[in-house]
């Protein structure tokens, strides 16, 4: 498993969610330390990915950590409005 398939793992998971999966882009941002994963989603689709108090979008970074954990990265997901 590479970096690329947590971006993958990320665009699946939006895509599952949303009703406009055409419209989820996910764009990767290599740091020295870390992989930022930069989520967006079309502006009605916003609140099933973050879902209430934010808990859709906990479970996305929980599992999202726990498979760059397994790739010894770090991983940050952001949810772009």
């Amino acid at each position: 498993m590479e970096s690329s398939n947590l971006k993958e793992l990320v665009s699946f998971m939006a895509q599952s969610l949303v009703d406009k999966a055409d419209s989820v882009d996910v764009n990767e941002v290599n740091g020295e330390s870390s992989t930022i994963l930069e989520l967006k989603v079309d502006s009605e689709d916003l609140g099933k990915v973050i879902g209430k108090q934010g808990r859709t979008a906990r479970a996305m970074r929980t599992i999202l950590s726990a498979a760059s954990t397994k790739l010894q990265k770090r991983s940050i997901l952001e949810i772009i409005e």
